[in-house]
């Protein structure tokens, strides 16, 4: 099959979630099929595999909608893209579009370093379904990375296209962590901090736990910095990396008691995989979609429930039980790899080009 992959979303110095999916796939598919992968910037290039591919319009260009133009001289079986904006008029071949969740239906604010007038269209967008139902049904078939968001999609009514699974999966570099060195008493939080990223309560959790630290690895702008480092309670222990290197990240991981996340809403929670691959308890929302990823490897806190939060991390004190979680974190890793999500997006590829628009 060839197949073609839309990586104008890869970053350039740094992967985010988006462009790590990407990455994944890319790496994973081109194993199995005959992959071209689609560029508007070479610099991309430094982020992915060795593979063929396109350079064209980038995916904000006025030029967008009428992006198939520059793909059909490809003259590809299917075409996948990791969002679902991308351009389809005068395309001549079957396409598969994703959704990755509904976070921004109720956080419709979009991400700061994108151009004001894409911000506003994004917050506008998401006040109503109808919008999205439009850019979903131009599909051949619709990708999503979870079992929740497909089941949202289809409560919403937001295509009427076959929705198919695509996981996301953890990169295959982290090394297994020693299950019998004691780990370092630090909480490793790894996401960015939007406000329903819900950082604020892990760090007025802290205020329960002052002999723990807690490292808060990406970037972040100065005025979010002020805001949350406000809240630092009394004698707490709160580091802020301001991004961290993959190996750093690893090093980190490998140390530390357990990666914390209470985040008010996930499309999937990938930091969650990647910590459980290496044997590295998860702290988590307990809602829904971490429920998916983690089942039982995962101890579970309320969003608001900073004393919740810091009960869970003592249960983790307990004898055996850091143990115990390392080892669940390791078995229930083991079901995601992006070997397995190269052969779901090939299914997935194979019903388009049966069911072509």
């Amino acid at each position: 099959m060839k197949l073609v992959i839309d990586a104008r979303y890869t970053r350039i110095t740094h992967h985010d979630g988006i462009s790590r999916y990407t990455a994944g796939l890319i790496e994973a598919a081109s194993k199995v099929a005959d992959v071209t992968m689609l560029v508007n910037d070479t610099r991309q290039l430094g982020m992915l595999p060795d593979v063929p591919y396109l350079k064209i319009s980038g995916p904000t260009s006025v030029f967008e909608p009428f992006v198939a133009l520059q793909v059909n001289k490809l003259n590809p079986d299917v075409v996948f893209s990791p969002m679902q904006t991308m351009g389809t008029v005068g395309r001549k071949y079957p396409v598969i579009l994703t959704l990755h969740d509904l976070i921004y239906y109720s956080h419709p604010h979009a991400p700061k370093f994108l151009p004001l007038p894409i911000r506003a269209g994004w917050f506008l967008f998401h006040q109503v379904y109808w919008p999205q139902r439009m850019l979903l049904n131009r599909a051949d078939a619709v990708a999503t990375v979870s079992n929740t968001t497909a089941k949202l999609m289809r409560k919403h009514r937001l295509t009427k296209k076959h929705i198919g699974l695509v996981s996301n999966a953890p990169t295959g570099n982290f090394a297994r962590r020693d299950q019998a060195k004691r780990p370092r008493k630090t909480l490793i939080y790894m996401g960015s901090f939007m406000e329903y990223k819900n950082a604020e309560t892990l760090i007025r959790g802290m205020a329960h736990l002052p002999d723990y630290e807690l490292h808060l690895l990406s970037g972040i702008s100065e005025q979010r910095h002020a805001e949350l480092t406000k809240l630092i309670p009394s004698g707490a222990t709160v580091v802020f990396h301001r991004g961290v290197s993959d190996e750093e990240y690893e090093r980190l991981l490998s140390e530390c008691t357990a990666l914390v996340t209470l985040s008010r809403e996930e499309g999937y929670g990938l930091p969650l995989v990647e910590a459980m691959s290496m044997g590295t308890p998860v702290i988590a929302t307990d809602m829904p979609i971490f429920r998916e990823v983690a089942e039982d490897a995962a101890l579970y806190a309320s969003a608001d429930d900073a004393q919740g939060f810091a009960d869970q991390v003592r249960t983790l004190d307990e004898p055996g039980a850091w143990k115990e979680y390392s080892q669940r974190a390791v078995e229930r890793a083991a079901h995601y790899s992006w070997e397995q999500s190269a052969q779901q997006l090939l299914e997935l590829a194979r019903y388009a080009a049966d069911h072509r628009k």
